[in-house]
């Protein structure tokens, strides 16, 4: 009989060997495992609308569906789609792109793998400002560049043109932006964010724009895209967006990129071998979503706000706890530092610790760089959110007194 020799351990690549794995998805896994157990849990670990995707939305793509729009469509997407995009910013803030200069992608996430995989090359240093999404420095390191983080939390979590200066080297190639934030829900001021752009401008430095939770911002803080800015602003900007978090369609997988046209080629060659185009049903329900009524987008948005007001007092009432007024997004993001004492010694532990006692799910901080701080998505019912507010109390209460 012939014999083989025994598998040898699987031959992980360096650059996946380096990554870290997502805070966010470890608190999703925790909430599962308790949930599937029989437990009550309070989860204020999702990333994604508590709401279903609006109707008009469904039946977009139930009728692209009885119509065979079932095929592969080119990469980037389809033209109607790409003419949608477009006219959402020209319609909101006065840009005229050009069809060359955008693309469909499978959410966000993949316009900011694309935006950076095409543009840095082993050497290169990307300025990522603290607290940052996850996947962040994750595709710097997949890409060989280097992150090079900028703290922030001296300035309340808000980036200053002073500080990227301050960080910026002779190897400095990108910056990558994310306003509103996740996981603080800062809004960079518009005038400070152009005073970003001018000075990445003048270095010749490029710059992406996640701008996933653009629409989700609360008055009197603006809604502001980079788009908006003049031309020549723009020469080395790449604008991440995405429809999960403004339509509550996080499962359709459906992104965006706008950026010039050799930049946008060239993530087209990127995207065209990997995942080809995003599904086709998806791009014509996002056509519906861009052109169809925006009424869900406000009832969210005023859903949210009602949500955050009542957290952010609940919250301010437990003593020991500081926490900043997020402008967007639908994330606070407390400090919990008062809470580390005796045995308890990192913000992980104050989480697993509310996890295994109060059944209540929150982020760890340090998975976004803010060891100290832990993020609650208020994504999710008021009666959850409540419960859960009891629920931290009744632990940071129990702490405090040990």
């Amino acid at each position: 009989m012939k014999t083989y020799p025994a598998m040898s351990p699987f031959p992980v690549s360096e650059n996946v060997a380096r990554m870290q794995s997502s805070a966010t998805l470890a608190a999703a896994q925790a909430a599962e495992a308790l949930r599937a157990s029989g437990v009550n849990v309070c989860d204020f670990g999702a990333g994604e609308p508590d709401f279903d995707t609006p109707e008009n939305i469904k039946q977009a793509a139930a009728e692209a569906m009885r119509a065979g729009r079932t095929k592969y469509t080119a990469a980037g997407g389809v033209r109607e789609i790409h003419r949608a995009i477009i006219d959402f910013y020209q319609r909101d803030f006065g840009t005229e792109y050009q069809p060359g200069e955008v693309m469909v992608t499978a959410g966000g996430k993949q316009a900011i793998f694309n935006a950076v995989v095409t543009l840095i090359n082993p050497g290169d240093e990307v300025l990522i400002p603290k607290p940052y999404w996850v996947t962040f420095p994750e595709v710097v390191v997949f890409a060989g560049g280097t992150p090079v983080f900028i703290e922030t939390e001296t300035t309340d979590f808000l980036l200053t043109a002073d500080q990227v200066e301050a960080a910026i080297t002779s190897k400095t190639k990108l910056i990558i932006l994310n306003s509103p934030s996740n996981p603080s829900g800062r809004v960079l001021p518009p005038a400070d964010f152009r005073r970003i752009m001018e000075l990445t401008a003048e270095r010749g430095i490029y710059v992406i724009s996640d701008e996933c939770y653009l629409r989700f911002v609360y008055p009197p803080a603006q809604v502001f895209s980079a788009a908006s800015l003049p031309a020549e602003l723009r020469s080395h900007l790449c604008i991440a967006g995405s429809f999960s978090k403004t339509y509550a369609m996080t499962g359709w997988r459906v992104g965006y990129a706008l950026a010039p046209a050799a930049w946008t080629k060239a993530m087209l060659k990127v995207q065209g071998h990997s995942t080809s185009n995003t599904n086709s049903i998806a791009q014509w329900a996002a056509v519906e979503a861009l052109n169809g009524p925006q009424e869900s987008v406000s009832e969210m948005l005023a859903e949210y706000t009602r949500r955050r007001e009542w957290l952010l007092k609940a919250l301010g009432d437990i003593p020991g706890m500081k926490c900043d007024k997020p402008e967007g997004a639908f994330y606070a993001f407390p400090d919990v530092r008062a809470f580390l004492k005796n045995r308890l010694k990192t913000s992980g532990e104050l989480a697993q610790r509310l996890l295994e006692e109060e059944h209540t799910v929150v982020t760890d901080g340090a998975g976004f760089g803010a060891e100290g701080f832990v993020r609650i998505s208020y994504a999710t019912s008021m009666a959850q959110i409540k419960e859960g507010a009891g629920r931290i109390r009744r632990l940071a209460e129990k702490i405090l007194q040990t």
